[in-house]
Parts: C-alpha cells; structure tokens; sequence
C-alpha cells in the first residue's frame, strides 16, 4: 500500500465524489466543503497521479478514460472504509463502560451483572474500577457511579439514594452485643481509608467514636468486610458493602439502628451529549437493583 503514500487520501475522495455524483456542486455538499475546495483537491490528486482525470469543458467536469478506468475502484475501495468505520460504530454502540468503585464492583455489582446481561445480550460490559471524579466528555466511560456530596461541575450527577451505614458482625459476637455502650467493649474493625466515622451512628446514643477501644485496621474496605466475617470484630458498614454477607448469614446486624452518612450514591454521565440507549438501559435496571437491595436496610 505504499502507493497511498503518493496521494492526499482526501483528495481522493473528492475526485472519487465527483466521479459518482457528476459535478463539484454535489461532491461539495456530500463532503461538506465548498465546491472551489473540491477543485483544489482534485488539481493536487491530477498533480500527485501524474495523470488527467477530468476535462474541463464548458458543461463542466468530464471524466477522461483514465478517470473512468478508476471510478470504480474508488468507489469500491472507500465503501470498504465505509463498511468498516460503520463495524467501529457498531462495536461502540454495543460496548457499555462502567467506571465503579472496585469494593462496590466485588461486593455488590458485579454478582448481578449476569442478570443485566441476560436482559440486554446485544451489549457488552466494561468495567473501570476507580474512585476518582471522570468526566465522560474527556474520556471513554458512559457511565460512572460515585458517593459523595454531588454538585461536580462539568458533568451531570442524578441522585440515587442517600448512604447509610451500620455495624456488623458474625452473629457469635452479636450474642456479647445488647446495647450500643456493649460496643465500648467490643473488638472493632476499621476502614482506614474511609471517610466516615463511628460518630454518625454512635452520637444518638450519647456515645463517640474515641470511646471504642482499638482493633485491627485495613486500608481496604473489603478486606475489612473479611476480617469482620472472620470474627476479628464489629465494622460500621454500608448496605452495598455487606449486602451479601449479611444474606448469607455469615454476618448479622446487632442493632437496627441506620445512621445517615451525609453522602448519596450518585449515577454521572455526559451533561453534552445525548444519553445513549445502553446508558439509559442500565440506569434502569441499576435503579431496580439498588432499591431492592436499600429496600432490606430502611431506616
């Protein structure tokens, strides 16, 4: 394909419009350029080809033998660009990319993604496990799902539910657990990367957070959740992070008491551009998923 090399690939397709339409002014609106720019290409394509491939008479345009030798080769080879520039579309149309906290993903998410998929076999899913603000006109996520305070600029952030957060533990130490103030004497487990502390659900008790003794820590909100199934002590955790220990039984809420965290989950998309059909597709379904899972935990 080296010969490509010799030749401006648009001007090639303005000789190749003009060849298939009969005139400069209709390659012009085909192209969306004027019709003098149409002409500029085809000199440059005659200079770069070395041959003639219009005679310019008083009527117009008129293709020379060589032109019309090439015609059709031109028209076949940019309707193969075509086909494959319309299979890209395809694929992107039918690719949704989800960007997910990877704890909400493990914990919550991704066990349900097989009954989305069974309802919309025609997409595939992609999975961006970040935390971090995305803007879906900078980058390639349709969608993002976040917790925080909202009111990001240069995206649209659409409310989902407030999160809320209560303690767990294997149902062994349940049994130790009558009253909150039994948790001033109870292991704990802590997320030590988690913004939310003891104190939104300790404090209607008259209780704080520097009052419970020390316990082990991770910096990871999942293995928190395992080393509270493990029995290693009591994690105030959220209804999305313990949702499938909690049905399970491996874990048990030993007060029904929710605290109100201050931050909401929240689905951002694109405030620029249409909202897509998969996109539209899996806020749906997303929507149902969540508030029969939030529908176990009301306060």
């Amino acid at each position: 394909m080296q010969s490509l090399n010799r030749v401006h690939l648009n001007a090639l397709r303005a000789v190749e419009a003009v060849l298939r339409l009969g005139s400069l002014s209709a390659a012009a609106d085909e192209l969306g350029v004027t019709p003098g720019a149409v002409s500029q290409h085809i000199i440059r394509c005659e200079q770069q080809l070395g041959r003639s491939l219009f005679e310019r008479t008083s009527r117009g345009l008129a293709p020379t033998a060589f032109g019309r030798e090439i015609a059709g080769l031109l028209y076949e080879g940019f309707s193969r660009l075509e086909q494959a520039v319309a299979l890209s579309r395809r694929h992107a149309d039918t690719l949704l990319t989800i960007s997910v906290a990877p704890v909400f993903a493990a914990k919550w998410l991704v066990p349900r993604l097989a009954q989305f998929s069974a309802r919309h076999p025609e997409l595939r899913l992609r999975l961006d496990a970040s935390v971090g603000l995305v803007n879906p006109d900078t980058s390639d996520i349709d969608l993002a799902i976040r917790v925080g305070e909202g009111g990001w600029s240069g995206v649209k952030a659409e409310f989902v539910l407030p999160l809320e957060v209560f303690p767990v533990c294997t149902p062994a130490l349940a049994g130790r657990l009558r009253t909150p103030r039994d948790l001033l004497s109870a292991p704990i487990v802590r997320d030590a990367n988690s913004t939310i502390s003891w104190d939104v659900w300790l404090s209607p008790f008259g209780l704080s957070e520097k009052d419970l003794p020390a316990g082990d820590s991770f910096t990871d909100a999942a293995l928190a959740l395992d080393a509270a199934i493990a029995g290693q002590g009591v994690l105030l955790a959220w209804p999305f992070l313990a949702d499938y220990a909690l049905s399970t039984g491996l874990l048990v809420r030993p007060f029904e008491e929710i605290a109100r965290t201050g931050d909401s989950y929240w689905l951002v998309t694109s405030q620029n551009r249409p909202e897509p059909k998969r996109v539209r597709d899996f806020k749906d379904w997303l929507r149902q998923e969540i508030a029969a899972t939030a529908a176990k935990y009301k306060s």
